[in-house]
């Protein structure tokens, strides 16, 4: 079968279309999609640079999102069943460790991401668990293949971040970094549909104007302005509620400066760099609360399903290019010029 990988680490010029052998008949609990599109993510880039931790063996498959048709599916498998079009939650969780049994999947001690550690979605084929897979809801207008594929990953994310790490209130405000990128665009938006205030940030003067379009509340240039500075003066000097982070390094200490006393900061990723500084005594003097969170459990991704199904959360897709673009996809994102999702789109089997 055809499929995107990477022959090597080191660069996305590493990037190639080739043939990988189908092995890929389903066993108990597993299914077979057709993939039809493929999303990218930051993480992507990471994987491709050669990500500690990341894949191991070459050629290795790429992308974490896709949506597709079921193709066939294994022994035990009813939750979907062949013709279903189906996206797919690219967190595998082993469904037996303690964390698992807790309801905890992100938490598994076996825990794996497609396009990671795992091959990914951006091949003619994939086979995963039946866990990992939804139906597309049926709304109206019809969500596209490049739209189903762009929404779990991030749409998982951010929910886990704002809802459940985080627990959003009606009326608090959250500060959101980096808009434009797929997490910050749906923590937003997450933000917004359970009543909180949004201050988001960009150096790009149009993705702000596209972000107020979206319901952001105040939007700042973070490339022009002191974001630290205007949150303190839009807050009276308060400071907001909620720090939503992706970056890391280069927005640490005025993530930290624009807390409240008890606010909380909530990081899923560290694009600029890992290494942070803190001052303990603020922490506690403070009393911030600061916590890490990576995708979401099964029951927070059928949540977002069902609030897809009943019309919000539709994700924005910025570009699609065909699979044979592979590496023009990938140039995209690292020019970091995108305002929602980059996506490969697959050609139908049929």
């Amino acid at each position: 079968m055809r499929a995107c990988v990477l022959a090597a680490p080191g660069g996305i010029e590493h990037l190639q279309i080739s043939d990988v052998p189908d092995t890929l008949v389903p066993g108990a609990g597993e299914v077979r999609v057709a993939i039809r599109a493929a999303a990218l993510n930051h993480l992507d880039l990471f994987v491709a640079e050669g990500l500690p931790g990341g894949a191991e063996h070459f050629p290795h498959v790429v992308g974490a999102d896709g949506a597709g048709v079921i193709e066939s599916v294994g022994s035990g498998v009813a939750v979907v069943r062949t013709g279903d079009r189906v996206m797919l939650n690219p967190g595998i969780s082993d469904y037996t460790c303690e964390f698992c049994r807790a309801g905890e999947q992100s938490l598994c001690v076996s825990y794996r991401l497609l396009g990671e550690h795992l091959p990914g979605t951006a091949a003619e084929l994939i086979t995963v668990p039946a866990h990992n897979v939804a139906r597309i809801p049926n709304i109206t207008p019809e969500l596209t293949w490049p739209e189903a594929a762009a929404f779990s990953l991030v749409t998982l994310t951010a929910w886990r971040m704002i809802v459940t790490r985080a627990q959003v209130e009606r009326g608090e405000t959250v500060l959101v970094w980096g808009i434009g990128g797929g997490v910050s665009l749906a923590a937003m938006r997450i933000a917004k549909l359970f009543g909180a205030r949004v201050i988001v940030t960009s150096s790009d003067d149009a993705k702000l104007a596209a972000a107020r379009k979206l319901g952001a509340d105040v939007t700042l240039n973070h490339r022009t302005q002191r974001v630290a500075q205007e949150v303190r003066a839009l807050t009276n000097k308060r400071g907001v509620d909620i720090v939503v982070e992706n970056v890391g390094a280069a927005t640490w200490d005025d993530s930290l400066r624009c807390l409240c006393r008890g606010g909380r900061l909530v990081t899923c990723g560290a694009t600029s760099g890992p290494a942070v500084s803190l001052d303990i005594r603020r922490m506690f003097w403070h009393q911030w609360t600061l916590m890490g969170s990576t995708m979401g459990n099964a029951a927070e991704y059928a949540e977002i399903v069902r609030r897809l199904g009943n019309g919000a959360l539709r994700p924005i897709v910025d570009h699609v290019y065909p699979m044979a673009a592979v590496r023009d996809a990938y140039e995209h994102l690292v020019k970091g010029e995108q305002f929602g999702k980059v996506v490969l789109e697959l050609p139908s089997r049929a």
